[in-house]
């Protein structure tokens, strides 16, 4: 069976456990996921299910999406796909995975998902650098500052840090405990933070 799923975030809570001690968690609806494909070493050079998740209309797939998933005997067109090579017992191609099938309570998993973009942001918010001094004709407040060098070798080296485009980042968070399973609903109440904002898609893995 699969050690991961596809799911997505739905936003940060509070539960209680049996000491009355508050756990801030996440919760996150997870599957239920269709096995999309089951790949080999023999045929594909690595062992790998990929799994799909999140029902779409059709127009919005192309037809070798469709078709690729309609081979699996899924008729219902899905938005996400994504591999897991950590896996046991090989489910078959079609199969439904639901975070109950995977998951169990004090389980300790790892999720990743897609930061929080925050656009073109300078030195002091993206690194945390200090800056200059706050008072009036210093001229010199949230700048970067010098970076440059002399004639040799004339030129900022690579890695400098500087201004520029921060966040929407692949971030994994690891050693989360799952506290809580709503079978119902497909909920998975993990505690701790999660990347990303509310209803961005994550891939929940156990460890």
């Amino acid at each position: 069976m699969a050690k991961g799923l596809i799911g997505k975030k739905i936003g940060m809570s509070q539960i209680f456990d049996e000491q009355g001690n508050i756990i801030p968690v996440t919760v996150l609806e997870v599957g239920p996921c269709a096995v999309s494909q089951v790949k080999s070493a023999a045929t594909d050079g690595y062992d790998a299910i990929q799994l799909a998740y999140q029902d779409d209309k059709e127009k919005h797939l192309t037809k070798g999406q469709v078709g690729h998933l309609t081979k699996a005997g899924i008729t219902t067109p899905k938005r996400v796909l994504k591999e897991f090579r950590n896996f046991g017992e090989e489910p078959a191609a079609g199969a439904e995975l639901k975070a109950q099938d995977v998951f169990a309570v004090s389980d300790i998993v790892k999720v990743t998902g897609t930061s929080k973009g925050k656009g073109f942001q300078g030195v002091i918010k993206r690194y945390g650098h200090h800056g200059g001094p706050g008072a009036h004709g210093s001229r010199f407040h949230r700048h970067p500052g010098s970076m440059g060098s002399n004639t040799t070798p004339g030129r900022v080296f690579k890695g400098r840090k500087l201004p520029g485009r921060m966040g929407f980042d692949t971030k994994t968070v690891l050693n989360l405990k799952v506290v809580r399973i709503h079978e119902a609903e497909n909920l998975v109440f993990v505690s701790g933070s999660v990347p990303g904002p509310a209803n961005s898609i994550i891939t929940i893995e156990k460890i």
